[in-house]
């Protein structure tokens, strides 16, 4: 299904932006307790909750400096954003400088050039927090649906989204259900700016930031300087089709780690690609059908999808797979850099996540329209593709839009980066090029021929894509036009 499109808030966005009163200049201290990175300091900034009503409640953000020590060199501020929604961001700075997947790091040059300040958006960690009063049960299985095999197991699943929704409609920051959402967020990034004293911003968002950053952008387009965004959703942000283009990035991705797992030693998976892929195919068979405790086909699938985030969790995969195999015997670990196992949510970040994907847009409500599209994506996509069309709390959520969608347009300098690789599993390229066809002039795009989820310092190492971006936030220069980065040599 197609979303209905939706108007550009441009004229509201500058009526709120010019009644907002000015907030208090930033005051530098220490940070959280549960803020533990070293060079970091922190503030807390009150923004409007209702931006139509700047001058009513207010709600906290917290921010956090990573401050340039070269003075002399130092451009401006770095806006930096992790992603999610969901996600805090007080120590993603320092992430950042250390390597955020303990390889790469930001360079020198970036460090020198930029104040790098880190916040946690509305709604989230340290940033008047919501809560959807998630049991324990609700936490692990997160805001990813569970694979649907047939109609059936949609009804069922739109139990446990109904009753979600409406813990959130009675939970005690159900007050703050039509206001956490995208377009706020990037109102309270002005914000921010403004505290700092800054004329303009640039930003580096991954993921669902790429969405903040260029709804920022579009309402601020005079306030925004060097623009990246790395691994794009749609212009729609994270709505109902963004969920659906998982079931084709899963099958685009599987097939590297597929190749990766052929040529390791010691496992019984397949000595081929093709023997490897009906191995995955015959393993989610057979836990749909006879499910284990902690174990069935939906969290198979669920596992799997989020180590192919990576390639340095492919080693982790293997001996995933490896494990659940009641066919073989336990085969010699694989080396992995990979976390010891996907990371479980907390109710926070869970249910801000909810309450941004829910509140941002208008979702399916016919229950009807939900088991087609999962039939559809079954059939189209049987690896992965009866997860994002499945029925989620947004079907049933209990606070419409407060606006329309803001619309992403060409209107703005020619200051966005856009970084996307070939074989995304959670951002496809499908969502980038309709997001860079919306920038127009605005925006370049660096496509490069590598696989997995991030590119700037995240994915895998290549020079030319690490060059594009540090150029850019360095020296101001946008590439003349749409580039693509080759694979670099293993």
């Amino acid at each position: 299904m197609t979303l209905a499109a939706m108007a550009v808030v441009s004229a509201t966005a500058g009526v709120a932006s010019a009644a907002t009163p000015d907030p208090a200049p930033v005051r530098w201290g220490a940070c959280p307790a549960d803020v533990t990175k070293p060079g970091l300091m922190c503030s807390t900034i009150e923004v409007p909750l209702d931006y139509r009503h700047p001058d009513g409640q207010q709600i906290d953000v917290a921010i956090s400096l990573l401050a340039s020590k070269t003075p002399a060199k130092r451009h401006g501020v770095l806006l930096v954003n992790q992603g999610g929604p969901g996600e805090t961001g007080l120590e993603w700075p320092a992430d950042l400088r250390d390597g955020p997947t303990g390889g790469a790091k930001l360079p020198q040059s970036v460090l020198d050039s930029y104040d790098i300040i880190g916040f946690d958006p509305r709604g989230v960690g340290h940033s008047t927090p919501v809560t959807c009063d998630l049991t324990q049960a609700q936490q692990v299985r997160g805001n990813i649906p569970p694979y649907a095999r047939d109609a059936a197991d949609v009804v069922k699943q739109s139990g446990d989204a109904k009753a979600i929704a409406q813990q959130c409609a009675t939970s005690s920051s159900a007050w703050m259900l039509p206001y956490v959402t995208t377009a706020n967020t990037a109102r309270d990034l002005d914000q921010i700016r403004e505290a700092l004293g800054e004329p303009k911003i640039s930003y580096d968002g991954y993921s669902y930031g790429t969405y903040l950053g260029a709804v920022y952008t579009t309402l601020f387009p005079q306030r925004s300087d060097r623009i990246i965004l790395d691994s794009s959703l749609g212009p729609g942000g994270m709505d109902y089709d963004a969920m659906r283009l998982w079931g084709p990035g899963f099958q685009q991705r599987f097939p590297d780690f597929a190749e990766y797992a052929a040529a390791q030693p010691g496992h019984q998976l397949g000595s081929t690609p093709a023997q490897v892929t009906a191995k995955f195919n015959q393993l989610a068979d057979l836990y749909d059908r006879h499910p284990v405790p902690g174990l069935d086909g939906a969290a198979f699938r669920l596992v799997s999808f989020s180590l192919l985030y990576n390639n340095k969790a492919f080693g982790r995969m293997v001996n995933f797979l490896v494990g659940v195999d009641p066919t073989q015997p336990p085969a010699p670990e694989q080396p992995s850099d990979a976390p010891a196992a996907p990371a479980v949510g907390n109710d926070n970040t869970i249910s801000s996540n909810f309450y941004v994907t829910c509140g941002d847009s208008s979702w399916p409500t016919s229950l009807p329209e939900y088991q087609l599209n999962v039939a559809v994506d079954r059939a189209l996509y049987p690896m992965f593709g009866a997860v994002g069309s499945n029925v989620g709390p947004c079907a049933y959520w209990p606070s419409k839009p407060v606006e329309p969608k803001v619309r992403i347009t060409g209107h703005g300098p020619s200051n966005v980066l856009m970084m996307q690789n070939l074989r995304d599993p959670a951002t496809p390229l499908a969502g980038a090029l309709k997001t860079r066809a919306a920038f127009g002039n605005r925006a370049r795009m660096v496509t490069v021929d590598a696989g997995g989820h991030g590119v700037y310092l995240v994915g895998p190492d290549n020079t030319c894509a690490s060059d594009a971006v540090t150029g850019y936030l360095v020296n101001g220069q946008l590439p003349a036009h749409d580039q693509f980065c080759a694979a670099q040599p293993k």
